[in-house]
């Protein structure tokens, strides 16, 4: 009897030692991002990895996996809402497939005219209003990082409008990103963003819409002639999580990360910013791509050109979200 009596006390003993060492397993948070790590929002990935593991006292691990190493564009997403993967940093294009086209808003060529403008869109009542459309896809909105506003390349220049006509370029998955090309009399092709370089490389397209920060770091300049200072568009990215997982994180583990996430979207857009603003130096300095301002008669014509998209996407976005960035855009003195 003493012996049966010390075997379950033993076994219950190294039941609760088996459960305690369980407990103490960190949460592990896969966060994976298709562009390179030296970009900010790699940076910022890396800073919110370093805060939330630092002030969970190692009660969680962030694994970071830039460059598409995990996933391409197209297959991100899915694999969010299946729990593969815990957060991602898409673009907000990518919310237009999944059935969410008002995210398309911020595609929307020339509807940001200035960095107040569109923080008071992403900082703002409109920004979380969008956020909490994600809810019903089984995805909670995290923050809003800056990429900096759009600029063209090709292998030939774009000053006037006509310029663009007959030219292959690549585009995210996105109706208004198309029907801005279609605009120009582009042909635009839909591809991962991983696959760009080798595109551009073999003439599969001719060019590509982008960020500075972005050409800069996937080395574009070295299959690309020419880079036209057009500024025309925003391109930004809405860090999201899986809201199963995110539902199911200890309350004080929730509040730590959510702070965390803050921070690292504070460093981002800051240091989107300051990228944006030494990147034209930086790639000039490659000597491998003519860069250039465009007149602003030139930019007259392409807005001109452009603009009228707004009106055409507005049964798709929604009138309703696009009159709303143009009410926070008149708040400070802007009209379109």
């Amino acid at each position: 009897m003493k012996r049966l009596i010390f075997r379950a006390a033993l076994g219950t003993t190294l039941a609760l030692a088996s459960a305690s060492a369980l407990a103490q397993q960190p949460i592990v948070i896969k966060f994976s991002h298709v562009v390179a790590q030296s970009t900010p929002k790699g940076q910022a990935a890396e800073r919110f990895k370093q805060l939330a593991e630092t002030r969970t006292n190692g009660r969680v691990k962030i694994e970071v996996y830039p460059n598409s190493q995990l996933y391409k564009d197209g297959e991100e997403m899915e694999a969010l809402q299946l729990g593969a993967v815990q957060i991602l940093a898409p673009s907000t294009s990518k919310f237009g497939p999944l059935g969410l086209p008002q995210f398309e808003l911020f595609d929307l060529p020339y509807i940001f005219p200035n960095r107040e403008v569109l923080h008071r869109v992403t900082l703002g009542p409109l920004g979380k209003e969008l956020f909490r459309s994600l809810e019903a896809k089984g995805i909670v909105g995290l923050g809003y990082w800056d990429n900096g506003f759009k600029v063209m390349s090709a292998n030939r220049p774009l000053h006037t409008p006509a310029d663009y006509k007959g030219l292959k370029m690549r585009i995210k998955s996105s109706k208004v990103l198309d029907a801005q090309m279609r605009a120009l009399g582009v042909q635009p092709q839909v591809m991962a963003f991983s696959e760009v370089y080798q595109a551009m490389q073999t003439g599969v397209v001719d060019g590509s819409e982008n960020s500075l920060p972005n050409f800069l770091t996937q080395k574009f300049y070295e299959v690309q002639k020419y880079l036209a200072l057009t500024y025309h568009g925003y391109d930004g990215y809405a860090v999201i999580v899986n809201k199963k997982f995110c539902d199911g994180l200890p309350a004080d583990i929730r509040s730590t990360l959510d702070k965390a996430m803050q921070e690292a979207t504070s460093y981002e857009n800051e240091l989107s910013l300051k990228e944006n603003d030494e990147g034209v130096a930086k790639i000039k300095a490659t000597g491998r791509v003519q860069v250039y301002d465009i007149t602003p008669d030139e930019q007259v014509a392409l807005r001109k050109a452009l603009l009228p998209v707004h009106k055409e996407m507005e049964s798709r976005i929604g009138k309703q979200w696009i009159d709303a960035v143009y009410k926070e855009a008149a708040a400070v003195g802007v009209r379109y």
